[in-house]
């Protein structure tokens, strides 16, 4: 039940941000749930030891400590950089270098090499995405909303179809509930969602075209969830935060769309 209110009171917001709400609105939401996203991706890495040294006298775990947070802040700006500059071909190299020198700073070198590789992931796994979807909405708000509408119309069947005749697991070791017949379901409704979606509301686009996006989208959405939850279970963590009552954290509820949107924006652009 709380999973259900919690999509009740969210998706109007986002629709109405998406398709009505004003430019400043929608990229400061934008900006924010990435931040979010990030800071509960930071957390899981902590919890996994990705991004902390092994030593454990006290000045030791204060110097990680100090790093962290550190790393945390130079993440978030290089994040929102990456959000909004205009070229963010060069933003991601520059990202990539400064996360080789943020490495310089680990108060262990051992940890020096997945320092720089977790604080490279996160800010372009995080704000990469929301890059493709602030080039999605300036595309075409409705192809925004087709690319979320993929996961969620997926999401909502594989449910169903996975609890009513699921048998064959999808991913054991990394989420035991998914099975390959909710998967087959998730992009039967994602196309479907897609389909009549797109028929509509984006008429330009053949419904050949659609469905292609829609299957590919929804396929992505899925391996995103997947990589989530087998980052989560390496970390040893049920959930990525506690702030959406039903849902986890909001990485929980994004982890398709951060697959899903980038996959959408490139068919579009070779399409």
């Amino acid at each position: 039940m709380k999973r259900i209110l919690t999509a009740l009171v969210l998706i109007p917001v986002v629709v109405w941000l998406i398709l009505k709400g004003p430019e400043w609105a929608f990229r400061g939401v934008l900006a924010l749930i990435a931040l979010l996203c990030y800071y509960e991706f930071d957390a899981i890495t902590e919890r996994a030891g990705a991004s902390r040294g092994a030593r454990s006298n006290t000045e030791a775990q204060a110097g990680i400590a100090s790093d962290r947070t550190a790393a945390l802040i130079v993440g978030m700006i290089a994040g929102l950089a990456l959000l909004f500059v205009p070229d963010p071909g060069l933003a991601s190299v520059l990202i990539a270098l400064l996360g080789m020198m943020l490495a310089l700073r680990a108060s262990n070198l051992a940890d020096a090499m997945p320092r720089a590789a977790v604080f490279t992931l996160g800010v372009i796994y995080i704000f990469g995405a929301w890059r493709f979807a602030r080039e999605l909405h300036s595309l075409n708000p409705h192809w925004l909303m087709f690319a979320l509408l993929l996961s969620w119309a997926g999401d909502t069947a594989a449910m169903y179809v996975g609890k009513s005749i699921g048998r064959h697991k999808l991913a054991p070791r990394v989420s035991p509930g998914k099975t390959w017949e909710g998967s087959i379901g998730s992009v039967v409704g994602g196309m479907l969602a897609g389909g009549v979606y797109a028929h509509y509301l984006i008429p330009s686009a053949s419904l050949s075209i659609a469905l292609a996006l829609a299957a590919a989208g929804n396929i992505a959405g899925q391996l995103g969830d997947l990589c989530e939850s087998a980052l989560k279970r390496g970390a040893g963590v049920k959930d990525s935060g506690s702030s959406l009552p039903g849902h986890g954290g909001w990485l929980d509820r994004v982890d398709s769309t951060l697959f899903s949107v980038p996959v959408v924006y490139a068919l579009l652009k070779l399409l």
